[in-house]
């Protein structure tokens, strides 16, 4: 998986940044584990406390308080926010409840937020995974990398709002 992304970010001269919650830094080291991933990756944030997503990646404060830092809201603006820090063509940005506290009935361990943001706009999915801490943050990485290269596969039908055209 990780050699077809490569393949194709290279291939289309995009650049890739990562912002990072509840993984911790697992999804940029996923990615820096592939020899020449220098060629398309710029760098990530982990932005773990509230007050980083905001003076980094530009979170807003009223999102934060509305909707909580586990939310849809705050993935697509840490991934949007990552985009203009670090000037990349493509960010992707996970936020959640790894546990194994730390959740709540409306927000359970497991639950978390992938976004996808690029040359064509930005995306977000929900995700509800299990297992342990680590079993959770290695789903969560799995998750958004799939999601990367099935975005970037080449033959793809390229709709108008497609996130990264072709």
């Amino acid at each position: 998986m990780l050699t077809a992304i490569g393949r194709q970010l290279r291939s289309r001269q995009l650049s890739l940044g990562v912002a990072e919650s509840c993984s911790g830094g697992l999804l940029g080291s996923a990615l820096t584990d592939l020899p020449g991933s220098s060629d398309f990756f710029q760098g990530g944030v982990v932005a773990y406390a509230n007050p980083v997503k905001v003076a980094l990646l530009g979170v807003r404060p009223e999102t934060l308080e509305e909707h909580g830092a586990v939310s849809a809201q705050c993935a697509v603006e840490m991934a949007c926010g990552l985009r203009r820090l670090l000037e990349v063509d493509v960010a992707l940005a996970l936020t959640g409840v790894a546990g194994p506290g730390g959740g709540t009935p409306e927000k359970p361990v497991g639950l978390v937020f992938a976004a996808l943001a690029g040359p064509g706009g930005w995306a977000v999915r929900e995700l509800r995974l299990g297992g342990s801490r680590s079993e959770i943050r290695r789903a969560a990485v799995l998750s958004v990398l799939e999601w990367l290269r099935r975005e970037l596969e080449p033959g793809q039908e390229v709709s108008p709002d497609a996130l990264i055209p072709s």
